[in-house]
């Protein structure tokens, strides 16, 4: 099954609005410990958006060869 570019840009733009969230949560962080997970957090909710903006990048250009 494949996946058009625009879910996959729908499923980054879910991921960059828990990004927000989370560093909404770093502003509110009480102590370094907690401050450290929350970075954590938002480290690997970066590398998620990066995958996914990739995927929409590669089924984009598929759509438009296939279309060409």
């Amino acid at each position: 099954m494949r996946v058009s570019s625009e879910e996959t840009l729908s499923r980054a733009e879910k991921l960059l609005e828990k990004v927000e969230e989370t560093r909404r949560q770093l502003e509110q962080a009480e102590d370094s410990a907690q401050a450290i997970e929350i970075l954590s957090r938002l480290s690997e909710l970066a590398k998620e958006v990066e995958a996914e903006l990739s995927r929409a990048r590669r089924e984009a250009e598929a759509e438009a060869d296939a279309s060409a």
